[in-house]
């Protein structure tokens, strides 16, 4: 057995060039251990979008997460059609009273309110309400489709 400690942040070469090898034990182990389904989502299907309807993601994306929005919430948390509609889902997870900011030592995606979609199959599964600020991260809300609950998407969003 020969255990090598190498540098993942910032990435070193001995990392990128094992990368694809470490995800593959990385996904069997969750997959043996834990019991994960192999299509749950990676990293490559979550998109972060900026709560704002100027931009173009968050735009053609918003009747799918309004949509997936009431079919949580009245199934989870037995809501009428009329307490989770296109209102209240812009009212209750869109109208933020943070200002988006792009500071020049912050990160790419800039401060402000995000949705973080999970999509698979070319939808969206579930949505995480972030704010991003300069000191922490806050989980606002997660909804997601209850068809695909067995994927545990809301320890997935926790730990990610």
């Amino acid at each position: 057995l020969k255990v090598r400690v190498v540098r993942s942040s910032p990435p070193s070469s001995q990392f990128k060039a094992t990368f694809q090898e470490s995800y593959q034990v990385y996904k069997r182990y969750q997959m043996v251990i834990h019991k994960d389904p192999p299509d749950k989502p990676t990293i490559n299907q979550v998109r972060l979008v900026p709560v704002s309807f100027e931009d173009p993601q968050f735009k053609s994306s918003f009747n799918q997460s309004a949509t997936l929005f009431a079919k949580y919430q009245m199934a989870i948390h037995k809501d009428t059609p009329s307490d989770c509609g296109e209102n209240e889902f812009t009212r209750f997870l869109c109208d933020s009273p943070l200002e988006a900011e792009n500071a020049p030592n912050g990160p790419d995606c800039g401060y402000g309110s995000f949705h973080q979609q999970y999509w698979l199959d070319g939808k969206i599964i579930a949505v995480g309400v972030i704010d991003i600020l300069p000191y922490c991260v806050s989980s606002v809300y997660l909804y997601y489709d209850p068809d695909y609950s067995f994927l545990s998407l809301g320890v997935y969003s926790a730990l990610r």
